[in-house]
C-alpha cells in the first residue's frame, strides 16, 4: 500500500482524546475538525514549574535528493517508546508546500510511521504558513505605500523581499511598480519562499506574542540616505503583523498512526533558514511528556549545528541525546556510487561514504560534546552484509547503533532504538557552542566552515565584506550566524560529495535578520527561492471521484 493508503486504513483518534493523553483540557484546546487542534498559551503557563522531559534530537548525514527519513524515525522512536510503556511525544516541523510539490514530496514521515491526517499537515493544515505569508507580503505593502505617498523616512534602499511557498525560480527577481501611475516608483524587488522569509525565522524563535511583537518591530525593510537601519516599528508596521499571526503562533496538535501524540509547528528549512521546529512547540512539548522527539533539518552540519548554536542558545535548552540517522543509499550515494545504482550491494561504495557518517559522529559527539546513537533506517533493498558492515564498523569506533524497521513495522520496529535511548539520555554530556556570540562576525562564521564543515578556510566576497563591516557598525555583531548551504556536501559544491580534497568555503553574500537574531551568510549558489525540478511532484498530486487526494507521498 502507499503511505496515502495505509493513513486512510487507520482509524485515528479524536483530537480531544489525543490531548487527554497529555492531560491538556478541553478549555486550553481549539480544535480545526475532529483531528487536529491548536494548543492555548495557558498550557505551558500551567506546567511552567514542571520538570523537563528528556530531550531527543533526530538529524541525519548528508541526504540524496529524496532524502533520509529523519521525520520516519523521528515518529518511530517516539511510537517505539510509547510501546515500551514511555510517555512520548513529537515535536516536528510543519511541510512547505515547496517540497510537497517539488522534488521531496510531503513530510510526514512514510508507510507504518506517519503523523495524521497527512493530507491536512501537507497541504494548508491550519493555515500557520500562510498567515506568514500574508504577514510578510503586509510589510512589504506598508513599505512601497510609504514610499508613495512622501517616503518621510527617505527610504533609499529596501532590502525586504515579498514572499510565497512555494518554489518558483522565475520570482527570485521581479520588477515592480510598473503601472505608470504617478507617484509609483519602480524597483527591482525579489521573493523568498516563505519557510525562508525572516517571518518564519521570527515566529520559531519566539518565546510568546510579546516576544513576538517586539521581535517583528525589529525588523531591518532598510537603509535611509544616510545608511541608517529603517525598521518595521518605524512603519508602526508590528501591529497588525502580529494580529496576523495571533493564531499562528499557537502550537499544532495531531497524532501518529499509534496515536502518539505530535506537536507540528513551524518550518523553516535548515539549508537557507535555520530548519528547526518552534521554541514554543519544543519547550510545551518537554512540559507535556518524559521523552520528547524533535528534527532538525537536512545533514547534521546544516540543521543540527543551527539546533544547537541559534535555537538552544536561545530557547535555554539542549538535548539529551542526538540521533544520527543513516541510510545504505546515502552513505553508497556519498562514497561515489551513482543514483541509479546506489540500490544495488556494494561494499566498496558503502565503506568510502562511511566518512560522512564519521564525520558527523565527530562533530555531535566531539565538537558538542553530546550523547550519539547511530539509527540505521531500513530500506527493503537493504543487504545483511550492507548492515553488518556498518554496525562493525561503528561499534568498532564505540559508537551506538540500532537497526530501525519502523517504515515496514510501525513503532515496533523502533524498540531497539528507543530502550538504548532510554539509557543514553541518563548519561553525562559536556554540551558546548561552536563559537562564542563575542567572536567576530567573520569568527564565527570561520570556525562553524572549519570544525563542522571541515573547510580549510573561507572565502569572502567583496559584497559580504562590506555588509560585515556595516552590520558590525549598527551594533549586531554578537548576533549567532545560520550559514546557508548546500545540503548535498559538506562543502559548498553540491557536486564534491566525498570532499576528500581540502576545500573552501566562499561566502557571497551576508544578510542581517535583525528581528529573528541572527546573521544569515550566503555561500555557493544557494537560493532563497528554490525552483520546482524537471518532474515535479505536482504532476502526480491529483483528486479523484471521491474527492479524495492522490499522488502525495
Amino acid at each position: 500500500m502507499t503511505d496515502i493508503e495505509i493513513a486512510r486504513n487507520t482509524e485515528l483518534e479524536t483530537i480531544v482524546k489525543i490531548a487527554q493523553k497529555l492531560n491538556i483540557e478541553d478549555d486550553d484546546l481549539e480544535c480545526y475538525g475532529k483531528y487536529k487542534a491548536k494548543i492555548s498559551k495557558s498550557v505551558y503557563e500551567k506546567l511552567e514549574d514542571k520538570k523537563d522531559g528528556k530531550l531527543i534530537l533526530v538529524t541525519a548525514i548528508n541526504p540524496t535528493p529524496l532524502g533520509e527519513g529523519k521525520t520516519t524515525i523521528s515518529i518511530a522512536i517516539a511510537d517505539g517508546l510509547s510501546k515500551i510503556g514511555k510517555k512520548s511525544i513529537l515535536a516536528l516541523r510543519e511541510p512547505s508546500l515547496g517540497p510537497v510539490f517539488g522534488i521531496k514530496g510531503g513530510a510526514t514521515g512514510g508507510g507504518y510511521v506517519q503523523v495524521a491526517p497527512m493530507e491536512d499537515i501537507n497541504l494548508h493544515f491550519t493555515g500557520d504558513i500562510h498567515a506568514m505569508t500574508s504577514a510578510n507580503n503586509l510589510l512589504s505593502s506598508i513599505i512601497d505605500n510609504h514610499i508613495y505617498f512622501g517616503n518621510e523616512l527617505d527610504i533609499q534602499e529596501v532590502t525586504w523581499k515579498r514572499c510565497v511557498d512555494l518554489n518558483d525560480r522565475q520570482l527570485r527577481k521581479v520588477q515592480t511598480g510598473l503601472s505608470g501611475e504617478k507617484n509609483i516608483v519602480p524597483r527591482e524587488d525579489g521573493f523568498d519562499i516563505t519557510v525562508a522569509s525572516e517571518i518564519m525565522a521570527i515566529l520559531c524563535l519566539s518565546e510568546n506574542i510579546e516576544d513576538l511583537k517586539e521581535k517583528l518591530g525589529n525588523i531591518i525593510i532598510g537603509y535611509n540616505l544616510k545608511k541608517e537601519p529603517i525598521y518595521a516599528k518605524d512603519l508602526k508596521a508590528e501591529g497588525a503583523m502580529t494580529v496576523l499571526l495571533k493564531d499562528a503562533i499557537k502550537p499544532n496538535l495531531v497524532q501518529t498512526l499509534e496515536h502518539t501524540p505530535a506537536i507540528i509547528h513551524g518550518g523553516p528549512f535548515a539549508n537557507i533558514a535555520h530548519g528547526c521546529n518552534s521554541i514554543i512547540a519544543t519547550k510545551t512539548a518537554m512540559k507535556l511528556a518524559d521523552y520528547v522527539v524533535t528534527e532538525a533539518g537536512f545533514g547534521a552540519d546544516l540543521g543540527a549545528e543551527k539546533f544547537l548554536d541559534i535555537k538552544c542558545r536561545k530557547a535555554g535548552i539542549k538535548p539529551d541525546a542526538v540521533v544520527i540517522v543513516a541510510t545504505i543509499k546515502a552513505l553508497k550515494y556519498h562514497g561515489g556510487i551513482e543514483k541509479d545504482k546506489i540500490q544495488e550491494e556494494n561494499l566498496e561504495g558503502l565503506q568510502n561514504g562511511m566518512d560522512n557518517l564519521y564525520k558527523h559522529i565527530e562533530n555531535l559527539k566531539d565538537k558538542f560534546g553530546l550523547n550519539v546513537i547511530v539509527a540505521i533506517n531500513k530500506y527493503n533493498t537493504d543487504t545483511d552484509k550492507e548492515i553488518s558492515y556498518i554496525e562493525t564498523s561503528l561499534k568498532e569506533k564505540g559508537v551506538d547503533v540500532s537497526l530501525v524497521e519502523g517504515w515496514a513495522k510501525g513503532g515496533e520496529g523502533a524498540i531497539d532504538i528507543a530502550n538504548k535511548l532510554v539509557d543514553l539520555v541518563e548519561q553525562p554530556e559536556h554540551f558546548k557552542f561552536i563559537y562564542d556570540l563575542e567572536d567576530n562576525i567573520k569568527t564565527k562564521i570561520e570556525k562553524v566552515a572549519k570544525e563542522v564543515y571541515g573547510a580549510i578556510g573561507v572565502d569572502f566576497s567583496e559584497e559580504s565584506n562590506k555588509e560585515i563591516e556595516r552590520i558590525q557598525k549598527l551594533g549586531f555583531g554578537n548576533l549567532p550566524v545560520c550559514i546557508a548551504k548546500t545540503q548535498y556536501s559538506f562543502s559548498d559544491d553540491a557536486k564534491n560529495l566525498d570532499c576528500k580534497e581540502p576545500f573552501k568555503i566562499t561566502i557571497r553574500d551576508v544578510n542581517l535578520k535583525a528581528g529573528a537574531g541572527f546573521i544569515v551568510a550566503i555561500s555557493g549558489k544557494i537560493m532563497t527561492m528554490p525552483g520546482l525540478p524537471r518532474v515535479p511532484a505536482a504532476e502526480n498530486i491529483d483528486i479523484d471521484e471521491d474527492e479524495k487526494i492522490v499522488g502525495i507521498f
